[in-house]
């Protein structure tokens, strides 16, 4: 679930940065960059471990920005196929279950992975939400606020992401989970 992945990247450093320690400096930069985004082949961006190595330092005319080569640990979260994982329910709708795990809202379980045979009751006060219930036999067992889940597979989502530095692409996690209901 959780992978410490080793990335060199080129950053620059810019000068209102440069009255702190260097490693804390690029820290903070590094963080601004990374953290909650989806990298390619990589997964969600957690935290910086840690910085293994700085080299360069250069100031290219006309930046007055210091470039350096930061080689850096990185802690990244990218379930596997076949991985259960417990969340907090966030959204029931007739479209399916959005669930949470706290540091990540992005997990969607469509209507056609949901246990069968099941019905959606809509809520009276909200016709747009409403709660999953699943049918037994002769039992019947409402959705769990705590479902649990397993990953069924990974969706490859392009997404945009801008900053007021940069423009680059991404790529976004949809795990797409088959919904386990009984205990496992």
């Amino acid at each position: 679930m959780f992978y410490l992945s080793l990335i060199e990247h080129t950053l620059r450093l810019p000068p209102h940065l440069l009255n702190l320690p260097l490693d804390e400096a690029i820290k903070i930069e590094l963080e601004a960059l990374f953290l909650d985004k989806v990298i390619a082949n990589l997964g969600l961006s957690i935290s910086v471990y840690d910085i293994r190595s700085i080299k360069g330092g250069f100031i290219y005319p006309g930046d007055g920005a210091s470039t350096y080569t930061v080689e850096f640990r990185l802690i990244v979260f990218r379930p596997f196929v076949g991985e259960i994982i417990v969340a907090k329910l966030k959204e029931s709708d007739a479209n399916g279950l959005r669930l949470s795990l706290g540091f990540f809202d992005d997990i969607y379980i469509p209507v056609h992975l949901l246990p069968s045979p099941s019905r959606f009751e809509s809520d009276p006060n909200n016709r747009n939400q409403g709660r999953w219930i699943w049918d037994f036999g002769e039992a019947e067992e409402a959705q769990s606020e705590e479902p649990r889940f397993v990953i069924d597979g990974m969706d490859q989502c392009y997404i945009s992401f801008n900053s007021s530095r940069t423009a680059r692409k991404f790529e976004a996690i949809c795990p797409n989970g088959d919904y386990w209901i009984n205990r496992l």
